[in-house]
């Protein structure tokens, strides 16, 4: 294993630690326009996404979207859209990043339901494919170039 992470930070890298929370998502820390924030890693979440109530907190620009949203339980669900943010995981960083905006409030009701913390968003496939993830779900970190 040690061989994958010299590897992984000859080919420039970054590795970014998650925890697995008590309902078995993955949770790490991001930063949204300077702002720390929790979120879910999710590889099944076509777009990266916060809630509504993270608008102010992650000082975003909320445009009207007609894109409608699902997932979790949950179709149909109005949204917006904040363009060109500055995403950063760890020491990986995207400055012209787009969040998709929703109700958020389905997951975390979830999440609390079953003892574990609430979320500011979820992490999804845009970013992992914009930086080329490798998930080493054994040691709990993820790696994007």
């Amino acid at each position: 294993m040690e061989e994958l992470q010299k590897t992984l930070r000859k080919n420039k890298y970054k590795k970014i630690n998650f925890k697995v929370s008590k309902t078995q998502h993955l949770v790490l820390k991001a930063t949204i326009n300077s702002i720390k924030g929790t979120f879910i890693l999710d590889t099944g979440a076509s777009n990266s996404c916060v809630g509504f109530e993270s608008i102010e907190l992650f000082q975003l620009k909320a445009r009207k979207s007609k894109t409608k949203a699902s997932g979790a339980g949950a179709t149909g669900m109005f949204t917006q859209l904040a363009k060109n943010n500055i995403l950063q995981l760890g020491r990986w960083k995207n400055s012209a990043f787009h969040l998709v905006i929703f109700d958020l409030s389905h997951v975390n009701l979830a999440l609390q339901q079953h003892k574990a913390k609430p979320v500011h968003g979820i992490i999804g496939a845009d970013v992992l494919l914009k930086g080329k993830a490798i998930i080493d779900y054994y040691n709990h970190c993820l790696y994007l170039k």
